[in-house]
């Protein structure tokens, strides 16, 4: 399995009554070998373009891609040595399963004995041995792209491509999908690139993630690392579900501490006396706009005096496991997960506390972390 290298890589497209667009800003990336790399982002951050310059189908406008240490620039996407499943499942609908998924191997004349051991050995791996005679129309969507990834695995490729292929799934099938693609890959021990706007799939699949946003790339790192240590304020919003919660204010210091003094000019604003890792963080910008960043599960319904503020309980869900508080200060909105074995009414107010140890500080105007 190959190392796929992307050096500088620029995506532009012409415009004859102006300067034209760029959608893909020179990043930098290296995919290991046999590492699941997943390219997250919000719609247009240009994941699916860097992914398409990889295989070919996007022409390069600046830098270089490299596949096993070759340059494929001007390769053909045929001579790349990969293979791509995209969202729609592309199966000739006149051709059985066996006959699809052996319909490349055909093309490049392997042997007709080697066809078949590829096509049943892949058929076995996807769970697909009993469907080998039907045709797409009597397969579920599950099926489907079981059939089209089992078409990219015969032909034993140095690197996979995946474009969203789930997102024409249902919820369900989603779930079990993602967990049939990541058992492929420990088993296979290949090289893979996906592609997903979803953030849970980027979590639960990814030896590493990459988080793109216009065009840029704005953090990679292992899924827990993100999740843990977002270097932005981009990242930490994008990655966790429900997403961290935000609060404005700046940096106060009261007697032998420093403070969090939220931006509340309707109410009396939230305070935060701020813990010793928090607060070396600060201490050169009193004053000083800041934004707490806080994670919904460690906000959490105080006991025995250790309340920091009380919010207002605007929305309680119930979620069987977990029980989501949608809570207010006033001047902003404030998740909070909480054990469901307790009872909320709405419109009451809620002591709570947060746990500063797991808390992250921004600079509002760079939106890097502190």
């Amino acid at each position: 399995m190959a190392t796929v290298v992307i050096e500088n890589l620029v995506k532009s497209y012409a415009d004859k009554n102006g300067p034209g667009t760029t959608v893909v800003h020179g990043i930098n990336l290296e995919i290991k070998a046999r590492e699941f790399m997943v390219l997250v982002g919000p719609s247009g951050c240009g994941k699916s373009t860097t992914l398409r310059m990889i295989a070919g189908l996007e022409e390069i406008s600046g830098g270089q891609v490299s596949i096993g240490g070759r340059v494929v620039n001007d390769v053909l996407p045929k001579d790349r040595d990969i293979a791509m499943v995209f969202q729609n499942y592309a199966l000739y609908p006149h051709m059985s399963v066996y006959e699809n998924m052996a319909f490349g191997l055909k093309l490049r004349k392997i042997p007709k004995a080697e066809i078949d051991s590829r096509v049943r050995e892949a058929a076995a791996m996807l769970g697909l041995e009993n469907y080998l005679d039907r045709r797409p129309k009597a397969l579920s969507g599950g099926q489907r792209q079981r059939v089209a990834v089992g078409r990219a695995i015969v032909r034993k490729p140095k690197v996979f491509l995946f474009d969203e292929p789930l997102s024409n799934l249902d919820a369900k099938m989603r779930v079990s999908t993602r967990a049939e693609i990541s058992k492929l890959h420990r088993r296979l021990g290949a090289t893979m690139i996906y592609v997903t706007h979803d953030q849970v799939e980027a979590m639960t699949m990814g030896d590493r993630i990459c988080v793109m946003k216009d065009g840029r790339i704005m953090q990679v790192a292992e899924p827990m690392e993100l999740y843990n240590n977002p270097a932005n304020l981009f990242v930490a919003g994008f990655i966790g579900s429900p997403p961290m919660n935000f609060l404005h204010g700046k940096i106060q210091r009261e007697t032998e501490r420093y403070v969090f003094v939220e931006n509340n000019s309707s109410g009396q604003p939230v305070k935060i006396p701020l813990n010793e890792k928090l607060s070396a963080k600060v201490s050169a910008r009193i004053d000083q706009p800041v934004i707490l960043g806080i994670r919904p599960e460690n906000v959490r319904n105080a006991i025995h005096g250790s309340a920091m503020t009380n919010l207002r309980i605007e929305v309680a869900e119930p979620m069987g496991a977990e029980t989501f508080l949608y809570l207010s200060s006033g001047a902003h909105s404030v998740t909070a997960r909480v054990q469901p074995d307790q009872r909320f009414e709405l419109g009451q107010d809620l002591a709570v506390m947060f746990d500063l140890d797991h808390a992250h500080l921004f600079d509002p105007a760079t939106e890097q972390a502190l």
